[in-house]
């Protein structure tokens, strides 16, 4: 069989994928585009970030009913329409996966669906349900992504232990349910389900919720989870699950004793492993980690250097902008800019309540590195806006070097973070410093204003809050 002939393909079609496939493709390249299911968006949107907002956004909705009383506001106890909820979510995706098609076609990318398999340096052989087709490339972006991680010692078979795919299908709302995993996902989920009405536990091997986020903007959100979940176990490790009846029984050690606990529903949430099984790479001896990452350089490229991997195949951190990142980085790299992954200012965001939003450097960072930092903390308590919404528990901060105040890192805890973390990367990315962020002015009354504040704050002359390290310092 004749093989076609393109300049670029890209191997999945994932947030980073088809980020890919549409930036050559509107850089003049000839572009294939191939992934196993028929509607492109990949995990994040089809089972992943879009789905579990959506219903993140319907639980905040029912809380938000629930505390209205507090404002003077009364309602009716909610009613769950659990088929509505899942067509609702359903929807959302299905208009996303429509416009991604739309933007293929516009954009003269060609789509396959089908299973790609690496056949050399230069061939790719696609499996689809019309038989296989074969192309011939130049160059190569893999853009395979991740799947949620089920190890050997849970994976029974019944469909009432989960991972993140089934638990967004929100096939019903269980009595009670056990979280295996206190990160991101974990606790996610295990709020959508607390939320819906779920008694749910969590069990963590480490010491707490959320690695990687400093222990300050972790505490708001671990009081909130305290509130809503039936309980969280720390330093804990499952050892062992069973069926029993309608139920799974899990034996569990925590401080040296043994524990046997049973519950209508399980979600495993451990971490994911990439997607590299099966798809040709041991025939050109491309290079993985000792978890099947791909290995890559700086500008992305695999030890074949017309072979590129991005998003999560590649390993890092795994998210769905980080991959769309890589994304033009791999592109301007094919197209012969001179580019690199090195200097990504990567936001992390955790949409729990209250959501957790952090970039560049952090508090617990500088201090394992030995980096000589200063930090301004901005409480919401001295927030108008935080007040008028009943949202008082919030905090900005700010990572800022200790000579020159060059802003490093910033995090933030409260709703909307994730939306303000942005302000971050942008300060980062270019250099500024904390006086760039106190003379910039934001409107009043907003939440954007507490980036402002925990500048001004540094230097002793916020309006709104003091700082008795600098302001008794200063004579009258």
């Amino acid at each position: 069989m004749k093989a076609k002939k393109f300049d670029v393909v890209v191997i999945g079609g994932g947030p980073g994928g088809y980020a890919a496939a549409f930036y050559a493709a509107s850089s003049g390249k000839h572009v294939c585009l191939i992934d196993k299911r028929a509607e492109l968006g990949g995990t994040c949107l089809n089972e992943g970030c879009i789905p579990s907002k959506a219903l993140i956004h319907a639980t905040e909705i029912l809380h938000m009913a629930k505390t209205a009383d507090e404002f003077g506001i009364s309602f009716s106890k909610p009613k769950i329409d659990i088929n509505k909820l899942r067509t609702w979510k359903q929807s959302i995706i299905t208009k996303l996966n429509q416009g991604i098609a739309t933007l293929c076609k516009k954009k003269n990318v060609t789509f396959i669906q089908g299973r790609a398999h690496l056949e050399e340096t230069h061939v790719c052989r696609v499996e689809t349900d019309k038989g296989q087709q074969f192309i011939e490339f130049e160059h190569a972006i893999i853009a395979t992504g991740s799947q949620p991680a089920m190890p050997s010692t849970f994976d029974l078979g019944n469909k009432r232990i989960m991972t993140s795919t089934e638990a967004l299908e929100i096939e019903e709302i269980p009595k009670t349910m056990l979280v295996v995993g206190g990160g991101y996902i974990g606790m996610e989920l295990g709020s959508v389900y607390a939320g819906l009405g779920s008694k749910v536990t969590v069990i963590e091997a480490l010491d707490g919720i959320l690695a990687g986020a400093d222990p300050d903007l972790i505490r708001p959100v671990m009081a909130t989870a305290k509130e809503n979940f039936e309980s969280l176990i720390f330093n804990a490790k499952v050892t062992k699950m069973a069926t029993k009846g309608k139920q799974i029984e899990v034996q569990y050690t925590v401080d040296g004793k043994q524990k046997n606990e049973s519950y209508d529903n399980v979600l495993i949430s451990v971490g994911r492993t990439p997607n590299t099984v099966n798809m040709g790479l041991d025939n050109i001896d491309i290079k993985t980690d000792e978890k099947g990452f791909i290995t890559v350089n700086e500008q992305l490229q695999t030890n074949h250097t017309h072979i590129y991997a991005i998003g999560d195949v590649a390993g890092g951190i795994l998210l769905a902008h980080k991959a769309s990142k890589e994304a033009t980085i791999a592109v301007e790299s094919i197209l012969g800019h001179r580019v690199t992954k090195e200097n990504m200012v990567i936001p992390c965001v955790v949409f729990t309540d209250p959501e957790i939003a952090w970039c560049g450097l952090t508090e617990t960072d500088a201090k394992e590195q030995g980096v000589a930092i200063e930090t301004s903390k901005f409480s919401w308590a001295a927030s108008g806006r935080a007040l008028s919404l009943g949202r008082t528990d919030g905090l900005t901060k700010l990572i800022l070097e200790k000579d020159t105040q060059r802003i490093l890192g910033m995090g933030i805890v409260g709703p909307g973070a994730s939306e303000l973390i942005a302000e971050g990367c942008l300060a980062i990315s270019n250099g500024l410093y904390a006086a760039d962020l106190a003379e910039t002015v934001h409107a009043h009354p907003t939440l954007s204003e507490t980036i402002m504040e925990s500048a001004e704050l540094f230097f002793g002359h916020s309006a709104h809050a003091y700082n008795p390290k600098v302001e008794q310092n200063i004579s009258v």
